[in-house]
């Protein structure tokens, strides 16, 4: 029973030291060069392994790309947790989230990747799933902090919509060689007066 369950243990290992080879290899190139310009065949060759293990993985590029930006995605969450975590002021821990997110997407080939290619490549569902993963939900919970209970109901939902686009916009541009220091301000500005009400 031990000699069993080691075996599963070690071709489980296995699987999933093929898959991360695989999205790091994938990953790599995806944000140096783009979905369009890389094929399978690099992919294989870049992380050591054969088509064959690529497809008993994920079913095309697409998945593969999917995996790859769901990861980067994390990423970005993660950097956004960590930038608004010791902040006890809601409208603070907002404005370090949202430096947090800028620093995090200006990395290289990231803003591209999650931002201008996925949605050609993936579909709503899954960008919204990216979106979700990427920090909007955190937006939602930090503007429901900072708003509190209102005298008037708030749309929640579409405000984090609006704001979201606006972060993605802003993290393009910033990506583009635009000068970060007005989009902080502008957002510095727009946080203030959704506290005041």
């Amino acid at each position: 029973m031990q000699k069993t369950a080691a075996v599963r243990r070690s071709q489980a290992e296995r699987t999933d030291t093929t898959r991360a080879a695989l999205v790091a290899a994938a990953r790599e190139l995806f944000l140096g060069r783009g979905y369009a310009a890389t094929g399978t065949p690099e992919i294989v060759a870049a992380a050591g392994l054969t088509r064959g293990a690529l497809y008993h993985h994920f079913a095309d590029k697409t998945a593969l790309f999917l995996a790859v930006a769901e990861q980067l995605a994390q990423e970005v969450a993660d950097d956004v947790a960590r930038g608004s975590a010791h902040h006890d002021r809601p409208i603070d821990a907002l404005l370090a989230g949202a430096e947090a997110y800028f620093s995090s997407m200006g990395q290289p080939g990231r803003a591209r990747l999650l931002l201008l290619e996925a949605p050609s490549v993936l579909s709503l569902a899954q960008l919204m799933a990216l979106s979700e993963r990427a920090g909007s939900q955190a937006l939602k919970e930090g503007l429901a902090h900072l708003l509190g209970p209102a005298r008037e109901p708030v749309p929640l939902h579409e405000l984090t919509v609006l704001l979201s686009a606006a972060f993605d916009r802003a993290a393009l541009a910033m990506a583009q060689g635009e000068a970060p220091g007005p989009y902080r301000e502008a957002f510095r500005r727009l946080f203030t007066g959704l506290a005041r009400g």
